[in-house]
């Protein structure tokens, strides 16, 4: 792996699990990326509750699990 980048690549179609500012998690399948971190996951699941699809602003990020 060259970029931090790189490894989102490899997860995409992956479950990952990505905990954001307002400590909430959400984990699901990630669909897509861009390079602000903005995130698209699909059957994400946040608080108990399913969303088919959800889009996360990257600035809400604070790290990113892909294991």
């Amino acid at each position: 792996m060259e970029r931090p980048l790189d490894a989102l690549s490899k997860s995409k179609g992956s479950e990952i699990k990505v905990l954001l500012k307002n400590d909430k998690e959400v984990k699901g399948k990630l669909v897509a990326y861009d390079i602000h971190t903005n995130l698209a996951i699909e059957n994400a699941i946040m608080n108990g509750n399913e969303h088919k699809n959800l889009f996360i602003r990257g600035d809400m990020v604070v790290y990113i699990s892909m294991s």
